[in-house]
């Protein structure tokens, strides 16, 4: 959000408890996580994202590290650039605020990109959000339209090719009260096996 605006209307936060935690909090707060917010690969799931208040900054904080890390190669600079943003995630009960969330990190990426980066990498970071930021009922567990909440895990094999996999948000909250961390890794059981497993991809893949 460009402006510290914490209420969109007196109406939603009636209905939905809807209140935006300003920046100056978030920052607070995610100085207390400060290493894990600037690892690449670390996953963060917001249950009530909003339009991004705190993705935003988590996303800023791995691309800063990124930039940090791997600014001399423009391609590993581009490629660890989208798999910091596969790693960030959001659940949000309305639709107008997923699809500014999306919007906001879509937005912050292609500021990180720069204005010379091909169209399809911006493509291949919609697609990612698409999945990523998911409109639903954390509580609940379900997706909008009644069924679960599932997400993708995305890794980077380098040499510019990705692998997703998806788990039921329910296995994922099950998986965090034995070690605390989304997607950790786990010996084989069935609520820690992914729902479907993807065939490699490229960005031109993710874009297509």
């Amino acid at each position: 959000m460009s402006e510290e605006r914490l209420v969109k209307s007196r109406q939603r936060v009636a209905d939905h408890g809807e209140v935006f935690t300003p920046r100056w909090l978030v920052d607070d707060m995610l100085d207390l996580v400060k290493g894990e917010t600037e690892r690449i690969d670390s996953r963060f799931l917001e249950p009530a994202c909003g339009s991004g208040n705190f993705l935003v900054p988590v996303l800023e904080r791995k691309l800063a590290a990124v930039q940090a890390r791997h600014g001399r190669s423009d391609f590993e600079r581009r490629h660890y650039g989208l798999f910091a943003l596969m790693c960030v995630y959001g659940i949000e009960l309305l639709e107008d605020n997923a699809e500014e969330c999306r919007a906001n990190l879509s937005g912050t990426f292609a500021r990180f990109l720069g204005s010379g980066a091909p169209d399809e990498w911006i493509r291949a970071a919609d697609a990612v959000l698409a999945a990523n930021i998911v409109q639903g009922d954390a509580l609940q567990m379900t997706a909008a339209g009644g069924g679960p909440l599932v997400f993708p895990e995305w890794g980077y094999l380098g040499r510019g090719r990705y692998q997703r996999r998806d788990f039921s948000y329910d296995s994922l909250t099950q998986r965090s009260s034995f070690q605390g961390t989304l997607f950790a890794e786990f010996e084989e059981h069935e609520i820690f096996t992914p729902t479907r497993t993807y065939p490699t991809v490229t960005v031109k893949g993710l874009a297509a």
